[in-house]
Parts: structure tokens; C-alpha cells; sequence
């Protein structure tokens, strides 16, 4: 790059976040190995004091794994991340998670329609927030993903966030803010068919206990959970989300396919919501040819899932699932406050 490059790019802001890019290379904010942290706001931003990480699943089950649930190590690793990096971006997994926080400060120029002392989520990745933090985080144990934090955080003009309701808990409404994504889309995407059969990989979850449900109300004729264990599977049973509920591993094709055969299917729509590798190969031939396959995992290999298809000759549309859909954060609050079952599993997880 050169001088006059970087000092164009240092006079002006971009709402993608360009000018926080401190790579040599011209990338967004998510694809860049560092940005600019510094507490100063440009026009369109908008700095918030943070009260909380919660770290997306596939992340946190990568660094729990790497130090054999040794809080303090994985605890060391998130703060030499996000002090090496400028944001919260696991490098083996590529993903974040998002924060709670109070607004401090809003540009002059900010269209996100937040106001000094608003209590909110962010709805966009912390694998591209500006990110730091102040307090070492010596209130978190390093053995859940929601992480008690203090320090601040930049969202730039197309970032997007959301009040955090009052009549509800703010550690409930992170946890639902995190995947709100996936209901919003899975009923876009079922509302396509006629009363089509539903399956939902990882259906006992977060993300698919408020994809059943979005199913369900979004005219699925048949809805099927998929769970690795007993237990998980009894308390999704419990929740009444789903009319058949299958324990399978998802990571054994045939398994699944079988599992899901058993329950009714192949299906018309399959939602992957777990986060583990190798799921690609079961989520396709776990759904009709014709149908549609929404990859919600930040775990799945896409080269595998587009290659495994061609391989296997499937007829099938594959989604990946970007975590915005327009409403959503309203979408999925309201899938809460609506359903017992999906409320009764997020409490129980807290």
C-alpha cells in the first residue's frame, strides 16, 4: 500500500468499517487479520461499553477442546486473540460470537438509530467488531460461552444491533440475539413448500430448538429433530418442538439418513445447526431431491457440503445461512415469549 493509499484510507470512514482495516491488503473488516481498536469514533460509529462476550458455539467448543477444559488456558487464549487481533476472531474456527453492552457514545453521522444508554445486542460478528478489553477478564472461568467482560467495542455505520427488551433477562436475550438468524430463515425458506417435512440437525440447541418452532409456524407438515444423546433428546421430547425426535450422529451419513428415513423423511427442508465438522454428507442425503439444505454451522466444511452433493448426484439447493434476515432479532423474541418448549430449553442452558 502506499503513503497516499494509507492516508486516504486514515481520513476516510467507510460504513463497511474499511478505514479499522489495518492490513496492508484492501479487506473488510472480517477477512482482515487486525484492526484498528482505537477508542476515537469516526462520524458513523458508534463505541459501547461492554458487559458481556458470548462466544459462538463451534468457537468455544474449539478452544475448550484444544486445552482440555482448562478455563484458565482457554480464558489466556480469547485475550491474546482479541489483543493480537483487535476483535474476537478464532483462527481455526474464522467465527466470533457477539456482545451485550450499553451505547457511550454515537457519532454525529450514525443511522443505527441508537441512543447514548441503550442496553443492547449486536447482530453482526465479533469476528469483525473492534474489540478491547480492560479487564482481563478476571470474572469469567474460561468453562461457558457467555464471558463477563469489561471494555469496549465499535460498530460501524452498516452494523446492526438491537435494544435488549425489557421483560426479559439479559443473559436470556443474548443467548436467543446470537442465533436469531436461523428461525427468520428457516421460515422464509419453509413457507416455499406445501406442508413440507422438516428435519433440524442438532434440533435440542439454540439455534434448532427456534428453528423447530419457526418451522412449525411457518406451515411444515412434519417436523423432525435430530440429537446425538439420550438425554437431549428427552428433554426436546419435553419441549413438544418436534413429532419425532431422533437420536443419530450427525458426522455418520448413513446413520442419519437412515435415522431421519425412520421418521418420516427424506425432507423437504434440512436445517444443520450443530457445531461440529462433517455433517455435510448426512444433511444431503437426508433430503429429498428438490429440496433445500440450510447450513447454519460455522463448522461446515462448504467446498464438502458442494462437492458432496455433486458426488452423490442430489438434486438439492444449498443456503448458507449469513445470520441477517430482515426482523429477525424481533422474529425470534417472539418465538420465545410464544413457546414454553423453546423458552423452557434456553432457561435450562442458562
Amino acid at each position: 500500500m502506499t503513503e497516499d493509499e494509507r492516508m486516504s484510507r486514515e481520513s476516510t470512514s467507510d460504513p463497511t468499517g474499511l478505514h479499522r482495516v489495518l492490513d496492508d491488503a484492501v479487506v473488510l473488516p472480517q477477512a482482515a487479520q487486525r484492526l484498528d481498536t482505537s477508542a476515537e469514533l469516526w462520524p458513523d460509529e458508534v463505541r459501547v461499553r461492554v458487559e458481556k462476550l458470548n462466544l459462538d458455539a463451534a468457537s468455544f467448543r474449539q478452544l475448550e477442546g484444544k486445552h482440555g477444559g482448562d478455563g484458565d488456558l482457554v480464558r489466556a487464549e480469547v485475550l491474546d486473540i482479541v489483543g493480537t487481533r483487535g476483535k474476537m476472531h478464532n483462527p481455526v474456527t474464522g467465527s466470533g460470537g457477539m456482545l451485550v453492552g450499553t451505547v457511550e457514545e454515537v457519532g454525529p453521522e450514525s443511522t443505527l438509530g441508537l441512543a447514548v444508554g441503550d442496553r443492547i445486542a449486536t447482530l453482526v460478528s465479533l469476528t469483525l467488531t473492534p474489540l478491547v478489553i480492560e479487564d482481563e477478564l478476571k470474572q469469567w472461568d474460561g468453562r461457558s460461552e457467555q464471558v463477563p467482560c469489561d471494555g469496549y467495542a465499535v460498530l460501524f455505520g452498516r452494523s446492526i444491533a438491537a435494544v435488549i427488551p425489557d421483560d426479559l433477562p439479559a443473559a436470556l436475550s443474548l443467548s436467543v440475539m446470537d442465533v436469531c438468524g436461523a428461525p427468520a430463515l428457516t421460515a422464509r425458506v419453509v413457507a416455499d413448500y406445501a406442508e413440507p417435512t422438516v428435519v433440524v440437525i442438532g434440533g435440542g440447541g439454540k439455534s434448532g430448538s427456534l428453528s423447530l418452532a419457526a418451522a412449525r409456524e411457518a406451515g411444515a407438515g412434519r417436523v423432525i429433530g435430530v440429537v446425538p444423546q439420550q438425554e437431549e433428546a428427552e428433554r426436546l421430547r419435553g419441549a413438544g418442538l418436534a413429532d419425532e425426535v431422533v437420536i443419530a450422529d450427525a458426522r455418520d451419513p448413513i446413520a442419519l439418513r437412515d435415522a431421519v428415513a425412520k421418521a418420516g423423511g427424506p425432507a423437504e427442508v434440512t436445517v444443520v445447526c450443530v457445531d461440529v465438522p462433517g455433517c455435510e454428507g448426512g444433511a444431503i442425503l437426508s433430503t429429498a431431491e428438490g429440496g433445500t439444505v440450510i447450513f447454519f454451522s460455522m463448522a461446515t466444511s462448504f467446498s464438502a457440503a458442494a462437492l458432496g452433493a455433486e458426488g452423490l448426484a442430489a438434486d438439492v439447493q444449498m443456503i448458507v445461512g449469513n445470520g441477517y434476515v430482515p426482523g429477525h432479532a424481533a422474529y425470534a423474541m417472539e418465538l420465545l415469549r410464544g413457546n414454553a418448549g423453546v423458552r423452557g430449553l434456553f432457561e435450562g442452558r442458562l
